[in-house]
């Protein structure tokens, strides 16, 4: 989850990436992609070679995670009105 208490160190490493992303309407989802994998594969630099599978597991786990919290927080609510606007399909 991310909603984690200790985030002053975070927000402020990441308000660079974050304001330069936002500042750029021609950020492309390739370039979102290629920074978060450098986040995650950050997170455990010694190389898949040395990598153990519980280390594996915590990387996949972890975006697992984001994806259904971007899903449960703006995916959803979004369809919702758009059924409401729309109508429904079922």
């Amino acid at each position: 989850m991310p909603y984690i208490r200790e985030r002053e160190w975070l927000d402020r490493n990441l308000a660079p990436l974050i304001t330069a992303m936002t500042d750029d309407p021609n950020v492309s989802a390739g370039e979102v992609n290629y920074a978060i994998t450098r986040i995650v594969a950050a997170w455990h630099p010694d190389g898949v070679k040395n990598m153990s599978y519980e280390a594996l597991n915590a990387k996949l786990g972890v975006l697992e995670a984001v994806k259904l919290e971007l899903y449960r927080r703006v995916v959803a609510p979004y369809e919702d009105t758009k059924c409401k606007e729309n109508g429904d399909v079922y």
